[in-house]
């Protein structure tokens, strides 16, 4: 894809930048605005060059319908104050109100559309369907933007049939994110780790497949070591778990092994009776999560202590560590002992 900086000329310019700006909410209070902030340098410089931003992007996960509890309302608001400019938001992603908001923008003007996943098409396993979302999408624009790293992997209408529709371009934040990407896979000081977390494996498929070849240990956190656990064998209660990604995780771990790439799981979890900082927790064996307390409703939420100082021990013997995505439900103070550790 080509880079924003090489564009010569975007006054006046329709521009559409697909954001990751999914963010923790505790109702409508943000809890952790890293994605919103990490979104400003390429959002300003488009500014400044006085196109017209229209700023997209999913929160949560909804079912394909308006849900208010996961409104981009509350995201547009802080961009605002990071940005130090008005910026409208409009209650529709492709509706009228998004329309006539798009239509009134004015040179260096900012507006955020409403949640995409509020709109079927935009996850659609039909390719028509995202095709036709995306079509609609690109009305808004004259020139497409990438700067949602978390996504970019994703077949989804506003990652990858919007970039076939419009001139695309890579934002600052995909640029920096390749750089290192880039460094990351040409001659890494050894050793040579990795630590993936987040909750969900299909979130980190293209991670794993850049780095699996060049990395010495392979360090799996977050929710999505549930599925890892899963593809061994082990029972996990009602964690999260993506049982659609149980065979593509087997082929990892397989060809893991034939790289000689070691793959360090958590021996323990931090296990809650219920999503919530209200909840039971006790900690339990990563490799029987069902004996807890709670049995085969309980949440793994964290990695356990010991697994945290193991992990700890493993960055600091390594030469070059990249991280990705968090240990456990960080935002949650019982929850977050493994990121922070």
């Amino acid at each position: 894809m080509r880079k924003l900086s090489e564009l010569t000329s975007l006054d006046g310019k329709r521009v559409i930048i697909r954001c990751d700006l999914n963010v923790p909410l505790d109702g409508k209070q943000i809890t952790d605005d890293g994605r919103i902030v990490a979104s400003v340098p390429t959002i300003k410089y488009l500014v400044e060059q006085g196109a017209k931003v229209i700023v997209i992007s999913h929160l949560g996960r909804p079912d394909g319908a308006p849900d208010e509890r996961y409104s981009l309302e509350p995201a547009a608001a802080r961009l605002a104050e990071l940005l130090g400019q008005p910026v409208f938001f409009a209650a529709d992603t492709v509706g009228s109100e998004a329309r006539g908001v798009v239509k009134a923008l004015d040179r260096g003007g900012v507006v955020v559309l409403e949640n995409l996943r509020f709109n079927a098409g935009e996850t659609s396993k039909d390719e028509q369907e995202r095709k036709d979302f995306a079509a609609k999408l690109a009305d808004f624009g004259d020139l497409f933007v990438s700067d949602g790293f978390g996504v970019v992997h994703r077949k989804q209408a506003s990652v990858f049939e919007l970039a076939q529709i419009l001139p695309s371009y890579a934002g600052f934040l995909i640029e920096k994110e390749l750089d290192v990407l880039s460094r990351l896979t040409s001659n890494p000081e050894r050793p040579y780790a990795v630590v993936l977390g987040g909750s969900k494996v299909s979130d980190k498929l293209g991670v794993i497949d850049h780095l699996l070849p060049t990395v010495n240990k392979l360090l799996i956190g977050g929710g999505m070591v549930f599925t890892f656990l899963a593809a061994q064998g082990f029972k996990v209660g009602a964690s999260l778990l993506e049982v659609d990604q149980i065979d593509t995780v087997k082929e990892y771990l397989t060809r893991a092994e034939s790289l000689g790439v070691e793959v360090v799981l958590p021996t323990d979890i931090v296990v809650a009776s219920k999503f919530g900082a209200d909840a039971e927790v006790a900690i339990t064996s990563a490799s029987d999560i069902e004996s807890s307390p709670f049995g085969a409703s309980g949440l793994g939420l964290d990695i356990g202590p010991e697994s945290a100082a193991a992990f700890a021990r493993e960055i600091g013997e390594a030469k070059t560590v990249f991280w990705n995505g968090p240990m456990g439900v960080f935002e949650i103070d019982k929850f977050a002992g493994g990121t922070k550790a």
